[in-house]
């Protein structure tokens, strides 16, 4: 049987900006063109070893997270699912981001923003509710390898509801720039990072002003972002 496309809906900076290149270069990928854009210096990595830190989130080109991937369910089509984007991206208006900081989460290190943002986080709850009709149900494999065990009793009600743990109230916006690293590797790496991203001119605010449909497809190593759906106008 052939494995179903996957389907993701994020949040992706201007692709002309400043944030889109630093964090596409930073990652190896731009999810919008296909190409392999030059890492900027990254102290303490050499070429490969930055390569190999940043390996599971080029899969997904960058980006943060509105609805996490998921494949459509039976009956439903990719049109369906951008008919419904279009009218829930142009249900909220352009807005600017907070600042974005280099932080560290768990074991990897992101941009997160430096206070919180409502009207983000009100885009993302509209992504995971509106959006989730179209969404075919977890397979137990996927299940297992969000570790329930592990979830608390919250988080894996929001799994079992809309596929993914850390949605409405458990939502944390982040931008992930490395995969998991050890203790040292990581400190390290946020170290870098912090220099690098103030260096890049990317540190100052960026307007969101859509939704951005990423698409995986079976057999391929990553994400290319199909399609994105504009806000109505900033207010």
């Amino acid at each position: 049987m052939t494995a179903a496309r996957r389907y993701a809906v994020y949040l992706a900076p201007p692709a002309d900006g400043a944030l889109w290149r630093f964090g596409s270069a930073v990652l190896g990928y731009d999810a919008e063109t296909g190409d392999a854009p030059a890492a900027p210096d990254i102290a303490g990595f050499d070429a490969e070893a930055w390569h190999a830190a940043t390996a599971e989130p080029r899969r997904y080109g960058f980006h943060g997270t509105l609805k996490a991937p998921f494949r459509l369910a039976d009956g439903a089509s990719e049109d369906d699912l951008a008919q419904l984007m279009a009218l829930s991206a142009a249900g909220h208006h352009a807005f600017e981001m907070p600042p974005l900081e280099v932080r560290a989460i768990g074991s990897f290190v992101a941009l997160v923003p430096a206070v919180p943002s409502p009207k983000l986080e009100d885009l993302a709850r509209s992504a995971v509710l509106e959006l989730d009709g179209l969404r075919a149900p977890l397979s137990e494999s996927e299940i297992a390898r969000r570790k329930p065990e592990r979830l608390s009793a919250r988080q894996l009600g929001y799994l079992e509801a809309y596929g993914y743990p850390y949605v409405l109230d458990e939502f944390r916006f982040h931008m992930t720039l490395t995969g998991p690293l050890p203790e040292a590797e990581r400190v390290q790496a946020l170290n870098a990072l912090t220099s690098a991203f103030a260096a890049s001119g990317a540190d100052v605010p960026a307007t969101v002003t859509d939704m951005a449909l990423y698409v995986e497809e079976p057999g391929t190593p990553q994400f290319r972002l199909a399609r994105r759906f504009p806000m109505g106008a900033a207010q």
